[in-house]
C-alpha cells in the first residue's frame, strides 16, 4: 500500500500575509515559528489548509507579531530575529486573556521604577489616578452623548467627572468611577446585534442584544456569554497588550500599578494605562455592531455557555492592535514623566525622560509636527442582510438574494397588473390608443411611400439596423408605447407606415436618398 501524501504546503513570501497595518496573526494547531537560512519561516492553519512564510531581515513591513492559541512552537532564535527587528510578540489565548507578550525594552532605571513603586501612597500617584480616569469618563461621556444619543446618562457620567476634580484619595477615585461606569454601561444592556436573516433561526436569543458586561459563568466581564462581549474582551487584551509593551519600553514595571490593586497574575500599571483608551475601543465595537452585520460562523459556543470567536474573526481584530498602540504610547509617556518628576532631589538637566514612543521632544526640538495617532484600520467586510455573503457596492443584499426576492414578488406584481390593467380608467385608455392606431392607419396613402422601401428592403437592410437603437427612441419617433417598440427592435415588422420613420432613425433612409 503506498504511503499517504502529506498535508500540501505552499511557500510564501511574508509580503502577501501582511497587510497595511503590518500585523501578522498566527492561529491553528501545530504553530511553528523558526530560523532557516536567515529567514525567519512561519507555519499555520489548520488541516489541509495551513500556510508556509518565509520573511527576510529586510522589507518584511512586520509590526507585530500575533500568536493566537496555545499549539505550536517558536524558538528562541526566532524570538531574537524579532527583537533584532522591533518586532514585539504578543500571544493571546482563545478567549482574549493575554499570555505572553515580548518587544522592545528600556534599560531599566531604579530611580524611575522606586518612584513608581511610591506612587500608590503619595499625592503623585492619586494626581496620574484622577488624570486616566478624567480621560476615560470623558472619552464615555462622548460615545454616550454623540453616538448612544442619551443625554440623561451623559450627564451622569459629566457629574462624576466633575466630582473627580476634589478626589483627594485613590478609594474615592475608584468610587467614582464605579458609578460612571454604572451608568455607562447601563445604556448598553439593550443595543441590538445583527445578523444576517439566514443565520437568524441559529442564532440565541442572549445573543441578539449586548447586555450586561458580566459574565453568569464567572461573575465578571471573563468568559463572556455572547458575541458582543466577547469581541469587547478580545480587543481588550490587545489594549492590554500593548499598554504593556509601551510601560515596558520606558523602564515601567507593568505588573506595579497605582489605580489597580495588586494581584497575582496581573499587569496592574497596564491596566492603569488602558483605562484612558477603552472608550475608543468601545466606540469601535459600537461602530462594527451598529453598521455592519455579525456571521453566524464567526462564533461558537462552548458546553457552559462561553461565546468564542473563530479564527477568521480574531484576525481580523488583531489588525486593530497598532491603533490602541498609538493611542496609548502619549500616555505611557505621560505618566513616566510624572513619575520622574516626582521624585526628590535631581539636577536640571535630568527632569525630561526620553518619548521613546512617540518621538515627542525630538521632533519638537526639530520643529516638526508630532505625526497623527491613528492607525490603519481593519479591513471591513460588507455583508449582505439576508444570506452573509460578502458584497461591493452600495447595495445591501448580493445578486442573488435581490433575484429571489424578485421571483417572489412577481407573482404578486402580476396580480396587481392584471387588476390594474382591467380598471375602467385603463380601458377607456387602451381605446382610445386604439382608435388612434385605426385612424392612423385608415388615412395613410401607400402611394406616398418611396419605392424602394419594399418589404424586402425592410428586413434586409432596417430590421438589423434597429437592434441597436434604444427602445425609447424608437418609441418616440413612431409615437408607439414601450412595449410595442421593444418588439420592433427585437425583429417585429411594423405597419408599413413606420417604416420610412424607421428608416430614418436607423440612418438608412439618409443613405439610400443620397
Amino acid at each position: 500500500m503506498a504511503a499517504s501524501p502529506n498535508v500540501p504546503q505552499s511557500l510564501y513570501s511574508g509580503k502577501s500575509h501582511i497587510g497595511k497595518s503590518g500585523v501578522l496573526t498566527l492561529y491553528g494547531f501545530g504553530i511553528r515559528v523558526r530560523m532557516q537560512s536567515g529567514h525567519l519561516e512561519i507555519e499555520d492553519g489548520i488541516g489541509p489548509d495551513r500556510r508556509k512564510i518565509r520573511l527576510a531581515r529586510v522589507g518584511h513591513g512586520l509590526k507585530r507579531l500575533v500568536l493566537i492559541g496555545s499549539d505550536g512552537f517558536i524558538t528562541l532564535e526566532a524570538l531574537h530575529w524579532l527583537a533584532a527587528q522591533d518586532v514585539p510578540f504578543v500571544m493571546v489565548a482563545r478567549d482574549g486573556k493575554v499570555q505572553c507578550v515580548t518587544g522592545p525594552v528600556c534599560p531599566s532605571d531604579a530611580r524611575l521604577r522606586r518612584a513608581q513603586a511610591l506612587a500608590g501612597k503619595s499625592p503623585v500617584g492619586v494626581q496620574i489616578a484622577r488624570e486616566l480616569i478624567d480621560q476615560k469618563l470623558l472619552g464615555q461621556e462622548q460615545v454616550v452623548r454623540n453616538k448612544l444619543l442619551a443625554e440623561d446618562i451623559a450627564n451622569i457620567i459629566a457629574q462624576c467627572r466633575e466630582e473627580l476634580t476634589s478626589a483627594d484619595t485613590l478609594e474615592r477615585i475608584r468610587l467614582l468611577e464605579s458609578r460612571a461606569a454604572a451608568a455607562y454601561w447601563s445604556i448598553w444592556r439593550n443595543l441590538p446585534i445583527n445578523f444576517p436573516k439566514k443565520d437568524a433561526p441559529r442564532v440565541p436569543d442572549h445573543w441578539r442584544i449586548f447586555g450586561t458586561r458580566f459574565s453568569p459563568i464567572t461573575g465578571s466581564p471573563r468568559l463572556a456569554v455572547n458575541p458582543a462581549n466577547a469581541v469587547l474582551n478580545f480587543l481588550y487584551g490587545l489594549l492590554c497588550a500593548e499598554s504593556r509593551l509601551a510601560a515596558v519600553a520606558l523602564g515601567l514595571d507593568p505588573g506595579l500599578g497605582i489605580l489597580h490593586f495588586d494581584t497575582e497574575a496581573r499587569d496592574s500599571l497596564a491596566c492603569d494605562l488602558m483605562e484612558t483608551v477603552r472608550p475608543q475601543v468601545d466606540s469601535f465595537l459600537l461602530d462594527l455592531v451598529t453598521h455592519d452585520l455579525l456571521k453566524r460562523e464567526w462564533f461558537a459556543e462552548r458546553p457552559d455557555g462561553n461565546c468564542r470567536l473563530a479564527s477568521v474573526l480574531r484576525c481580523r481584530l488583531s489588525e486593530t492592535g497598532l491603533i490602541w498602540g498609538r493611542a496609548v504610547a502619549p500616555v505611557a509617556e505621560w505618566v513616566a514623566q510624572t513619575l520622574w518628576s516626582s521624585r526628590g532631589k535631581h539636577s536640571t538637566t535630568d527632569l525630561i525622560r526620553p518619548t521613546r514612543l512617540t518621538q515627542h521632544w525630538k521632533r519638537q526640538a526639530q520643529g516638526g509636527v508630532v505625526p497623527s495617532q491613528n492607525g490603519h484600520s481593519p479591513r471591513r467586510e460588507k455583508l449582505c442582510f439576508e444570506c452573509g455573503a460578502t458584497i461591493q457596492g452600495k447595495s445591501t443584499v448580493c445578486l442573488t438574494c435581490r433575484n429571489e426576492a424578485a421571483a417572489k414578488r412577481m407573482p404578486d406584481v402580476a396580480r396587481i397588473g392584471r387588476i390594474a390593467g382591467h380598471s375602467p380608467e385603463a380601458r377607456a385608455k387602451e381605446g382610445q390608443a386604439q382608435r388612434q392606431q385605426a385612424k392612423a392607419r385608415s388615412e395613410w396613402n401607400p402611394a406616398s411611400q418611396p419605392a424602394w422601401l419594399t418589404e424586402q428592403f425592410y428586413s434586409e437592410k432596417i430590421r438589423p439596423m434597429l437592434a441597436q437603437i434604444p427602445t425609447l427612441v424608437i418609441a418616440k419617433r413612431i409615437g408607439v408605447s414601450a412595449m410595442h417598440a421593444a418588439r420592433i427592435r427585437g425583429g417585429y415588422c411594423p405597419h408599413p407606415r413606420h417604416w420610412k420613420a424607421l428608416a430614418q432613425v436607423a440612418g438608412v433612409g439618409e443613405m439610400r436618398d443620397s
